[in-house]
């Protein structure tokens, strides 16, 4: 469960990460530190840097999830590849497995399965992620890379900062779209009412989402997304923000019993091949909920 904390500096020029762990006991310095980049820990309901030197009556909000374990396990949890060779292998995950532990999610995830597909990996077993080198939303289906050793981890985390990786995305929203192709520019930061969610925030980080609509269905938009950075629910909350949610959102939407879960899914993907380059694009088709849940309403 998570913990909560408020305090009010009583003293000026004291860092954020030495006041958070003063306040808080169970926190150590490097605790707190990732703490705060992770957005759990705000100063005036606002991102901070752990260097940050409080003012006398700052409000400094402290969120505190649950640990996770400090080593990743092997589990037998199937995969579905689709692509595999020497360098990577490419999962099309279904919905309702997480990437990699969190809160709430110890060790059923992605990052076990693979531990255990890759026996390899085990050396790599004190990281929570290891391989991984993006994520998706744990209700978000499709594909996702997982690099086989650490060259390859390197090369494809350099692929996704330097935005050579391609991403598309399959979303079904409610209401009527217009324009039909249209581009959201809007930073995204740690919600600071909601600290769980994400939210458009003006010190956040930037982030652009395009779209595009593919048909009109009822009283919902289907739409291809292109996503050209990665922040954390990033097409979710920019749809949200224009007042066009995905459908079966509970967080950011509306609860519908029409949706099993959100209607989101990464339905392609294009990188390079890390050791020779060669562009590599994979597809993967619309899972059997969402397409029924879009005969449904179609």
């Amino acid at each position: 469960m998570t913990k909560e904390y408020s305090f009010v500096a009583d003293a000026a020029g004291v860092r954020l990460d030495k006041f958070a762990g003063d306040r808080c006991p169970e926190l150590s310095r490097t605790h707190a530190q990732q703490l705060i980049r992770d957005g759990f820990i705000t100063v005036n309901g606002e991102p901070a840097k752990p260097s940050l030197k409080l003012n006398t009556g700052d409000k400094v909000d402290i969120s505190i999830p649950p640990e996770l374990p400090s080593r990743l396990e092997p589990k037998n949890i199937p995969l579905k590849i689709v692509y595999e060779d020497d360098d990577l292998l490419v999962v099309d995950k279904p919905a309702g497995l997480p990437v990699h532990p969190a809160p709430g999610h110890p060790s059923f995830t992605v990052a076990n399965a693979v531990l255990n597909y890759l026996p390899s990996l085990v050396k790599d077993a004190d990281s929570l992620r290891p391989g991984i080198v993006h994520r998706l939303d744990k209700d978000t289906s499709g594909l996702i890379i997982i690099a086989k050793n650490r060259v390859a981890q390197a090369n494809l985390s350099r692929q996704f900062k330097d935005r050579v990786v391609k991403k598309t995305y399959i979303a079904l929203v409610h209401g009527k779209l217009t324009p039909e192709r249209g581009t959201i520019e809007a930073a995204i930061g740690r919600d600071p009412a909601h600290r769980q969610r994400m939210a458009v925030v003006a010190k956040g980080r930037e982030a652009r989402t395009e779209y595009h609509v593919v048909n009109y269905v009822g009283k919902y938009t289907l739409l291809e997304i292109k996503p050209e950075t990665g922040r954390t629910h990033q097409i979710r909350v920019h749809l949200a923000a224009i007042n066009f949610p995905v459908a079966g959102d509970i967080t950011y939407g509306l609860k519908s019993s029409r949706f099993p879960r959100q209607f989101l899914h990464a339905a392609k993907i294009t990188f390079k091949q890390p050791s020779t380059g060669k562009e590599i694009t994979l597809e993967s088709p619309l899972p059997p909920d969402l397409q029924k849940a879009l005969e449904e309403i179609g």
